[in-house]
């Protein structure tokens, strides 16, 4: 399992998608997430963790389970699809989004793109059962992309898209509609978790935490 940052390093396409009983096996056009990449290595696709089992110095070739398959977007790709890709953080880098596994907690599907001076806003729709890992200002993970919620409802969050990010990225290619990949801040996970202990004897409750100012 690779640990990334959520900072895209190229948009790559996909050459080659075959179907098979138990998966997919993907080939993807890259260069620049292949620099100091080996047989083994993690890279995100679009937010999810695959394995790179062959490589040449343009592409590389990764197989997906169904699970996988069931659980994102990578059962839509098809050849010629633009994916987000980052390679594993290594030892020493620089941690410049915020922790992402690469494991995909369910789909949002975008719901409207409203441009706010040389920026984006997005909104997407999510799965019920996500919204209480969905904090305003909080990290979120868009299909590999680390962003920040910047506004959030009952079934809806929303972020700001910065040009950069919006030049680098595949969220300029989505039309209202188009499914997308996120992940949750896994610290939310952890803290929803702890909270389930709290009567047995640990600190962390709601009260704990909104006395610490949280």
């Amino acid at each position: 399992m690779g640990i990334f940052t959520g900072l895209i390093m190229e948009v790559g396409r996909v050459r080659r998608v075959d179907r098979r009983s138990d998966g997919a096996y993907l080939v993807i056009d890259a260069q620049v997430v292949l620099e100091g990449t080996r047989i083994g290595d993690s890279v995100s696709v679009n937010g999810v963790d695959l394995t790179v089992i062959e490589m040449s110095a343009d592409r590389f070739s990764a197989d997906a389970s169904l699970e996988t398959l069931k659980r994102s977007t990578l059962g839509e790709l098809r050849p010629g699809s633009r994916v987000n890709l980052e390679r594993a953080l290594g030892v020493g880098e620089r941690l410049g989004g915020h922790m992402v596994q690469g494991h995909v907690d369910g789909t949002g599907r975008l719901v409207s793109v409203m441009q706010e001076g040389n920026a984006f806003r997005q909104r997407f729709g999510f799965a019920r059962e996500l919204g209480r890992y969905i904090a305003m200002k909080g990290s979120i993970t868009v299909d590999g992309i680390s962003l920040t919620v910047a506004g959030i409802g009952d079934d809806w969050f929303e972020v700001a898209i910065i040009p950069h990010t919006w030049r680098e990225t595949t969220l300029r290619d989505l039309k209202p509609g188009d499914r997308v990949n996120l992940e949750v801040d896994v610290l939310a996970k952890y803290v929803e978790r702890l909270m389930q202990y709290g009567e047995e004897g640990s600190k962390l409750s709601v009260e704990y935490l909104m006395e610490k100012g949280y």
